[in-house]
């Protein structure tokens, strides 16, 4: 079975509704996972999802941060989630489809401003997650989709500049070294990449910093589908919907697209 799913971290799901909406319209994605959805379970607002036929829904959320949710057209089965780091936050959640693969939606530490873990905890805290991640993803049997913002952008085309980024959180060598270590260990293919090898720019981030982003194009590709254990991806079919960054209240992500085989 073939499916298109896409990933988003949203930026508050409440407010950029119509934009979800306007995707999933145009686009219509068998499955959108989004991110930083930042609402609680009973707050999420399922009815406009549901009126476009997105009738399965696995959604976990903390009030004002994180949050982690799944979009379906075909059925789901609640598969649980994994407490990285055991701080209780939303940032995974699965789902298991018709054949037996389970999707996970990932939401990984962004990491703050400064890449040292001795003065700034929220860079160990993101070191922490994808090294269980890593131990995580070794222990997987079976087919897995994964999916989400990893937070790091592990290529040198992966960002506008990798001189210039080298010493900023997100594309720093220790990160870099541990999205590969984790990536390696549970066998995942980096999707995005099969289909755009470097030396191609891919970017799905911009920061809203930037007075034109568009112009000034300092991007990061921060979002990604990753597929394993037998799971495998329609070649040519990945895509990242630059455009929606410059739709009405955009989010700072662009949604990541691509059709697996299930």
């Amino acid at each position: 079975m073939e499916l298109t799913i896409a990933t988003w971290n949203i930026n508050s799901v409440r407010l950029r509704a119509p934009i979800v909406v306007r995707f999933l319209s145009e686009e219509s994605p068998d499955i959108l996972c989004l991110q930083e959805t930042k609402t609680p379970v009973d707050k999420f607002p399922h009815d406009p999802f549901e009126e476009l036929g997105y009738t399965h829904r696995v959604v976990r959320g903390d009030k004002g941060y994180n949050g982690v949710a799944i979009l379906s057209r075909v059925p789901l089965e609640p598969a649980g989630h994994v407490d990285f780091c055991e701080k209780g936050d939303s940032r995974h959640v699965a789902a298991r489809l018709p054949g037996g693969a389970v999707v996970h939606n990932f939401y990984v530490p962004a990491g703050g401003d400064e890449p040292d873990r001795e003065v700034n905890p929220k860079f160990g805290h993101k070191l922490d997650f994808v090294a269980e991640m890593e131990e995580w993803g070794r222990g997987l049997d079976g087919g897995h989709i994964a999916v989400g913002d990893l937070n790091i952008a592990p290529l040198p085309d992966d960002v506008w500049s990798h001189k210039q980024l080298l010493k900023v959180v997100s594309h720093t060598p220790v990160e870099v070294e541990a999205f590969e270590a984790a990536r390696t260990a549970g066998g995942w293919q980096d999707v995005v990449r099969a289909d755009i090898p470097e030396p191609e720019k891919v970017y799905s981030w911009w920061s809203y910093r930037a007075k034109d982003w568009s112009a000034a194009d300092k991007g990061r590709r921060l979002d990604h589908i990753w597929v394993r254990g037998g799971v495998g991806h329609v070649p040519g079919s990945s895509r990242i919907l630059r455009d929606a960054r410059g739709w009405e209240k955009p989010s700072d992500h662009a949604p990541v697209v691509a059709r697996v085989v299930v």
